[in-house]
C-alpha cells in the first residue's frame, strides 16, 4: 500500500533544510483529518520521530495542535489510537513575534472571540499540563495579537524554510 492511497493531504518536498534536519512535512489545510492523525501517531510510535506542530499563532492553532495531541471532542471514543500526546509546538509562537521581529502590519489584533477562545484554551488540560504553553497563550491574550505562519513572508518567500525552521530546529526551540 501507497501511503498517496491513505493520505491524500500529504504533502513533501525536497528543501535545503532537509539535508541539514532530515523530516517530512505535513500539511493538514485546516483541521486535523483522522487518517493524517493515525499517520503521525504511527511515525512516532513505529518509526520513533519526533513530531513539532507548526501553526498560526492563535488560538485555534492551538486547537488544531490540541487535537494532535489529546484528540478531538467529536472522537473522544477512539483518541487514544489518534492522538501523538508528546507533539511539541513548534512555532509560530506568541513570543515568536518580537524575537524575530515580526513588523506590526504583519500581526493581527485578536477579536473579542479571539480572546474568549484563548481564555478557554487556557483552562484546557492539555495546555495546563505544559507552563511553557500556558505562558505563551497567556501572552497571546494579553497582548492581543495573533499572526499567521504567512507573517514571515514579509521577509521574503523562502523566509520559512531557509531561515525560520532551520533556525528553530537548530536552537531546539520547541515545547
Amino acid at each position: 500500500m501507497y501511503l498517496s492511497d491513505c493520505f491524500s493531504n500529504l504533502y513533501y518536498q525536497k528543501r535545503d533544510y532537509d539535508y541539514r534536519f532530515p523530516s517530512i512535512a505535513v500539511t493538514t489545510k485546516g483541521q486535523p483529518d483522522v487518517a493524517t492523525r493515525l499517520f503521525l501517531r504511527k511515525m512516532k510510535l513505529e518509526l520513533k520521530l519526533p513530531v513539532l506542530a507548526l501553526v498560526d499563532s492563535d488560538p485555534y492553532g492551538l486547537k488544531i495542535l490540541s487535537v494532535y495531541g489529546c484528540g478531538s471532542k467529536n472522537m473522544s471514543y477512539d483518541s487514544a489510537n489518534l492522538t501523538t500526546p508528546d507533539i511539541k509546538w513548534l512555532g509560530i509562537r506568541p513570543s515568536d513575534l518580537d524575537k524575530y521581529k515580526i513588523p506590526e502590519q504583519c500581526r493581527l489584533t485578536m477579536t473579542d472571540q479571539d480572546i474568549k477562545t484563548g481564555k478557554e484554551m487556557l483552562e484546557e488540560d492539555f495546555v495546563k499540563k505544559n507552563p511553557k504553553w500556558v505562558e505563551e497563550l497567556t501572552l497571546m491574550v494579553k497582548t492581543k495579537q495573533k499572526a499567521e505562519i504567512q507573517a514571515l513572508s514579509t521577509f521574503g518567500f523562502q523566509y520559512l524554510s531557509e531561515t525560520y525552521l532551520p533556525l528553530k530546529l537548530q536552537e531546539q526551540d520547541w515545547i
